[in-house]
């Protein structure tokens, strides 16, 4: 039998996989997509997430594609106000950490099983049993609930998740090339009548991760996300003759949502990153309090199976990690609310969320 089975293969999955067969302990990673994806999603890493890749043996390859000390530069409605250096986080694709890790792993002999959707789970005093939608069970000593912010494992257990979402999008997203921009600048555009567009390049590709407010329709609410609507963006906020948007590899809306799982263990079934709590992206702490839950959980998991008669083991982990993740809801909706109000300030960008 399997000691833990992973349920999501992103960058919170793959690090307790990677911390765990470090260990010696067995696992399985199911993810229900059909495969890896290329999308820059959470785009830095800080330095608490570095150490924990340093330990797990990943760090060198992340470093050798990410970029340190990226450059903002703020522009207020059109025109060049300042730059300002960024601190000691690595700028990198959500999609290059999945990469390394990924490499990693398979070199410890552990492949991620896709299309291996989760449809069931159960457990008993001695293990737990996931059903896949294709018929086939997969059995383990413990389980993990990797699965993302609309997680099946969550769903499953019945674990409310509880806050709030926004009604409505604040935010279009999407990964672009932009032929003939300065790669050396995370640009942030800024206008007086509200709204903005920020391009950041992600590291060691030829593409820009785009961030700006929508487009509103007729009828006042936010536009779909589209490489039209983010050109008539970028020439409203940026005012920069010739260049024009390409390729969209990535389009997505984003709208506020600050949610936390009531509790972060279902008996031998936990939860960790995005599928346990999700919050605004400012200060960029998303992908890196997962790894950060990774790691917790890979410590209680290894204590569980090292002495099985431990009591209280398997309480540390949500011990740990629930008021942890409270502080970084609590947190985010902070920083949030200073970057909202610092871009409306001439050469004042996303750093005041960084505090």
């Amino acid at each position: 039998m399997t000691d833990v089975l992973i349920v999501g293969s992103g960058p919170t999955g793959l690090t307790l996989a990677c911390d765990l067969a470090l260990r010696g302990i067995t696992v399985r990673v199911l993810d229900g997509r059909c495969g890896p994806h290329r999308e820059s999603r959470g785009k830095g890493l800080v330095p608490s997430s570095l150490e924990v890749f340093a330990r797990l043996g990943a760090a060198e390859r992340m470093a050798a594609v990410g970029i340190r000390g990226v450059i903002l530069r703020k522009y207020f409605d059109g025109a060049h106000i300042n730059d300002t250096p960024t601190g000691d986080g690595l700028l990198i694709g959500q999609f290059q950490v999945e990469e390394a890790l990924r490499e990693l792993l398979a070199g410890l002999g552990v492949p991620i099983e896709y299309q291996a959707q989760v449809v069931g789970i159960t457990q008993d005093a001695t293990g737990v049993t996931a059903e896949l939608a294709d018929g086939r069970s997969v059995r383990a000593g413990y389980a993990a609930g990797c699965d993302g912010g609309r997680s099946s494992v969550r769903k499953l257990l019945g674990i409310p998740f509880e806050g709030r979402t926004e009604a409505t999008e604040t935010m279009v997203i999407g990964d672009v090339r932009a032929p003939g921009l300065s790669r050396d600048h995370w640009h942030q555009w800024f206008s007086s009548d509200g709204g903005g567009m920020l391009l950041c390049p992600i590291p060691a590709t030829d593409i820009f991760q785009l961030q700006a407010s929508p487009e509103l329709g007729e009828n006042g609410e936010p536009l779909p996300p589209s490489l039209e609507g983010f050109q008539r963006l970028f020439d409203r906020h940026a005012r920069v003759p010739g260049i024009r948007l390409a390729d969209p590899t990535w389009l997505a809306a984003w709208r506020v949502n600050v949610r936390m799982a009531a509790r972060m263990r279902e008996g031998r079934v936990f939860l960790a990153g995005d599928a346990a709590h999700v919050h605004p992206i400012a200060g960029g702490l998303g992908m890196n309090t997962g790894v950060q839950d990774a790691a917790a959980l890979g410590r209680t998991l290894a204590a569980a199976l090292t002495d099985p008669a431990a009591d209280g083991v398997l309480d540390a982990y949500e011990a740990e990690r629930l008021p942890a993740a409270a502080h970084v809801l609590a947190d985010t909706v902070g920083r949030h609310e200073r970057v909202l109000a610092a871009v409306r300030e001439p050469g004042r960008g996303t750093e005041a969320g960084l505090a």
